[in-house]
């Protein structure tokens, strides 16, 4: 295959309050290691903001012990929206995104003693072992899996980002795309009946079919030995006709806006994603500049309009004040980052 799908990258969460959302991701996530905080136009945007060239700030970040980054976004040109209508398990769009944590107990301990998590209870989980949600300060939902391929030792209740679960309206059709083309090629589960671990989730007690993909193929690129294995849970609700999450609303309104993954070989993908139909909304068609960060972006749409972001990396900041920088174009793109380089990331730690 001329172009290959490295993994997750990020999951782009868009919030009222940034700073709050920060702190939250920081004290629940451990997502304290960032990347980039800038502020800037979003030009290549306009399909899916109405023709209109807003701004927003946005901030990059990680957690080194493991699980993939989150992109946060807060609209600067308008005031962001929340859904019109009470979301429920099924709606069209990105509605959990988990995290992996290495003692699911005291993770919900830690988060039952805190003031602002407001965590379900523990049930067993299709993940493995058990499991539970909070929600963030805008009603995002989180959910807490057992999970291991840490980095580093475990220093926090919770590693990053480890998988998402997307509604869509027709599971064989969705998985043309992420399967067939995205490299989530391999079924770890396909179910249709009622989930237990959902029952505290709006609409949860229907009956879905829920297939869980994961790629055949390890994950590569600089960052894999910290991303590691993720995963695409797709649902189909039996019971009722779905809405869009974003009915409405445009990109950097609240909530999950986007899933991104680390590409390599745009220009095959985007000819193979074209065949099918899936051709590019927007790209950058060489390299967005984002201050020190330096990348080849585009989005597509799913089936349902939900929007997949995917990224060519060309230069990254790794310690920015240090003028320490991956630069692509030097190394091999699939070779993972020296440990070196990758555990100096800590420098830039930040401690609340």
């Amino acid at each position: 295959m001329a172009y290959r799908i490295n993994g997750f990258q990020h999951i782009g969460v868009a919030v009222q309050d940034m700073d709050a959302s920060l702190r939250f991701y920081r004290k629940f996530i451990g997502l304290d290691i960032p990347f980039f905080d800038s502020v800037a136009a979003a030009p290549l945007m306009q399909s899916h903001t109405k023709n209109e060239v807003i701004t927003k700030r946005a901030s990059m970040v990680m957690n080194l012990m493991g699980g993939c980054a989150m992109e946060v976004i807060r609209a600067t040109s308008f005031e962001p929206q929340a859904p019109g209508f009470q979301l429920e398990m099924g709606d069209l769009g990105i509605f959990v995104t988990q995290v992996k944590c290495p003692d699911i107990q005291q993770a919900h301990d830690f988060c039952a003693k805190a003031q602002d998590a407001n965590p379900s209870p523990l049930t067993n989980s299709r993940h493995g072992g058990q499991t539970f949600f909070i929600t963030d300060p805008d009603g995002n939902y989180f959910q807490y899996v057992e999970g291991g391929d840490w980095y580093t030792a475990p220093r926090h209740i919770s590693g990053g980002v480890t998988g998402c679960t997307i509604g869509v309206n027709n599971i064989e059709t969705s998985m043309k795309l992420y399967a067939d083309l995205l490299g989530y090629d391999k079924i770890r589960f396909d179910e249709t009946g009622t989930f237990e671990e959902w029952a505290s989730i709006p609409g949860g007690s229907r009956k879905f079919r829920r297939v869980i993909l994961e790629q055949s193929q390890p994950p590569a690129g600089g960052f894999a030995k910290v991303t590691a294995r993720t995963f695409i849970e797709l649902v189909q609700d039996l019971d009722r006709n779905p809405r869009r999450i974003f009915e409405n609303r445009i990109w950097a309104d609240l909530g999950f806006v986007h899933l991104g993954l680390d590409v390599r070989g745009m220009k095959e993908l985007g000819a193979a994603l074209s065949r099918e139909g899936y051709g590019f909304r927007c790209d950058s068609h060489d390299a967005l500049d984002m201050g020190n960060t330096k990348v080849h972006c585009t989005y597509i749409d799913d089936p349902d309009e939900t929007w997949l972001e995917l990224i060519e990396v060309h230069k990254v900041p790794i310690i920015e004040k240090w003028g320490i920088f991956l630069n692509v174009a030097k190394r091999d793109p699939e070779k993972p980052l020296p440990d070196l380089m990758l555990k100096a990331l800590r420098f830039s730690r930040i401690k609340d």
